[in-house]
């Protein structure tokens, strides 16, 4: 990347690959306190130690940002949870050694915001399952200027630096800004970063279709059945979470969908699960659209609320992808 990164970038880099670290460092360091199979998750001590963290460290670089994000401090707060938040603030006191607990639920709330013309939004931990099988997941940070998202960096544990499935690898940083490219490198590592581009496949049969491993957040009959109409030979790559993004734009992949799931037929999807992804792939040379083919409006609030479901391509079967959804979803 030959660019001087803006404050900006350099803040959101920094802080993502610094949120990864502390994600896996709840992951390890819950196990050998024996803390996994309390009432809590490592999931959960996550989230919120993340958000925590990118939340003080937001205001303290810009004062005036905003941040919308998933989480907020109101059950951490009550007495039954006491022993949750002692272990939520000696995570964030290895990145904030000032932080206490009063602080961390604070900082959390940070992320409480109303969207505005300009904000950040941020999910902590995408993809809980994944990183409960020590599978794929991501951190997601993205910013968003009149309703379209303008920056997003996705930092991935457990995916190589070619955007690739590599759990035992360094894992993978990637940053895309709106005209200038998507980006990938290492996420234990500094090192120089590198453009990536989705595929080039034009031939539907060998689409490979990027699938959840968690069905609750999809229609699998009807992605199986999209596959049959397109008459797609090729082995679905099944993951979790937004690294789904990051394959796709690195060509490890030619389609995503995110149908709606029987079980919540009106279900709209947040703006945090989203926006990082969608920008990494775009800028990769990618499309996304919902499942009409309505650009997704990141302008509704905390919501998408003008868009039915996500559908995500390389952009050259993108076309193929919608006709396929009309012919067998019910598409509102």
């Amino acid at each position: 990347m030959n660019e001087t990164l803006n404050p900006e970038t350099t803040f959101a880099l920094h802080v993502v690959r610094n949120a990864a670290n502390l994600a896996q460092r709840v992951q390890s360091g819950m196990a050998m306190q024996g803390l996994t199979k309390s009432d809590f998750s490592p999931v959960t001590v996550a989230d919120y130690a993340i958000q925590a963290y990118v939340g003080k460290v937001l205001s303290d670089t810009f004062s005036s940002a905003m941040l919308v994000a998933e989480e907020s401090s109101a059950d951490l707060r009550g007495a039954e949870n006491t022993v949750m938040l002692d272990v939520v603030t000696r995570f964030v006191t290895q990145f904030q050694p000032d932080a206490d607990a009063k602080s961390v639920c604070n900082w959390i709330d940070h992320g409480t915001s109303e969207p505005t013309d300009r904000f950040w939004t941020l999910d902590p931990v995408d993809g809980t399952k994944g990183y409960l099988r020590g599978g794929q997941y991501a951190i997601a940070l993205a910013l968003i200027e009149h309703g379209e998202v303008i920056m997003g960096v996705l930092g991935c544990p457990n995916l190589g630096e070619n955007g690739q499935p590599a759990v035992l690898g360094d894992g993978a940083l990637l940053y895309a800004k709106r005209g200038r490219g998507t980006y990938i490198s290492s996420l234990a590592i500094e090192s120089e970063f590198k453009p990536i581009t989705v595929s080039d496949c034009e031939d539907v049969t060998q689409a490979r279709i990027l699938r959840s491993l968690e069905s609750g957040h999809t229609n699998t009959d009807q992605i199986d059945a999209l596959a049959q109409q397109m008459g797609v030979i090729a082995e679905p790559v099944l993951m979790d979470s937004q690294a789904k993004y990051a394959v796709l734009a690195a060509g490890g992949g030619e389609m995503l969908f995110r149908l709606l799931s029987p079980k919540q037929p009106t279900y709209k999807e947040r703006i945090w699960d989203q926006a990082a992804g969608s920008i990494i792939l775009e800028e990769a040379g990618g499309k996304i659209t919902d499942l009409a083919g309505n650009t997704l409006d990141f302008s509704q609030g905390r919501k998408l609320e003008a868009n039915t479901g996500v559908f995500a391509s390389n952009g050259r079967l993108h076309d193929i992808g919608l006709a396929a959804i009309q012919e067998v979803c019910s598409v509102v």
